[in-house]
């Protein structure tokens, strides 16, 4: 009985240090936010003394924040929506399509995970300039296709645990296929669903490399790219691109809180079963 407490108090002890490693940086952050460019260099870990608030505002202001971020909501929802609209679709009818080819399919999508972006960036953004689609709409095309393949993963796990006796009631009940999916058995991944919306958003939100070989016009650029403006070549404002990552990573953060648990249970759902 000892040992055991032993080993829970080891466990207590080893998340705890685990927690604070992990908000470290975040403490790095939201402090040195509200400190001056000298004092960040003079005093990195301690608290602001004094507090430098403007730097928010300013921030605001350099990021054109409200247009910057407008784009980057806009182009993040219409991206996972359609990413949960077809990649259901589609690991539904892999689920239901018994047929050996139906396996081959699903393979070639779970393999496509193993495939850097960077292997495919340069002959991507060249055909798609060829098809003058280098803009808000050819980039969520893009994220479709690179997104679709964990979805369907995870959407494919959840539906084999659905029994196919509720497709045939609902066929009973007069439904085709199609109402048969959206009235009966979407509502039932509302857990994976979440889990999907909350990875892809996460990775859209803050994706970089995507948007900056493919979104040309300043009225376009989202977040992440006005953020590279702090980073000239001679100098760098750290206290402006600090309060810039704080503020654009908030909107993200607050929905994670309010989808955990649904994204903890759709995790379990997706990939165990």
């Amino acid at each position: 009985m000892k040992n055991k407490h032993m080993s829970i108090r080891m466990i207590q002890v080893v998340s705890f240090l685990l927690g604070i490693i992990w908000l470290l940086p975040f403490y790095l952050m939201v402090v040195n936010s509200l400190k001056t460019k000298k004092d960040i260099f003079v005093n990195t870990l301690g608290f602001p003394n004094p507090f430098s608030a403007s730097n928010y505002p300013d921030a605001m202001q350099q990021l054109d924040f409200l247009k910057s971020l407008t784009n980057s909501v806009l182009i993040t929802i219409v991206s996972v929506s359609i990413i949960i609209i077809f990649s259901s679709m589609a690991a539904y009818a892999l689920v239901r399509t018994k047929k050996k080819i139906s396996g081959i399919i699903f393979l070639i999508f779970a393999s496509a995970m193993l495939i850097p972006f960077q292997s495919v960036m340069i002959p991507l953004v060249s055909i798609f300039g060829k098809v003058h689609m280098l803009n808000r709409i050819g980039i969520i095309f893009m994220y479709l296709g690179f997104g679709s393949s964990l979805s369907i993963f995870l959407y494919h796990g959840s539906l084999k645990s659905i029994p196919t006796a509720l497709d045939e009631a609902a066929r009973i009940d007069g439904c085709n296929r199609w109402q048969t999916f959206w009235y009966v058995i979407f509502p039932m991944l509302k857990p994976i669903t979440v889990t999907v919306a909350i990875l892809n958003a996460i990775w859209i939100w803050n994706d970089y490399l995507l948007p900056s070989l493919v979104i040309n016009a300043p009225d376009t650029q989202t977040i992440p790219l006005k953020m590279f403006y702090f980073f000239g070549e001679y100098t760098k404002q750290w206290n402006l691109a600090l309060a810039g990552l704080t503020i654009s990573i908030l909107p993200i953060i607050i929905f994670y809180f309010f989808a955990q648990k649904q994204i903890i249970k759709g995790m379990t759902e997706g990939s165990v079963k």
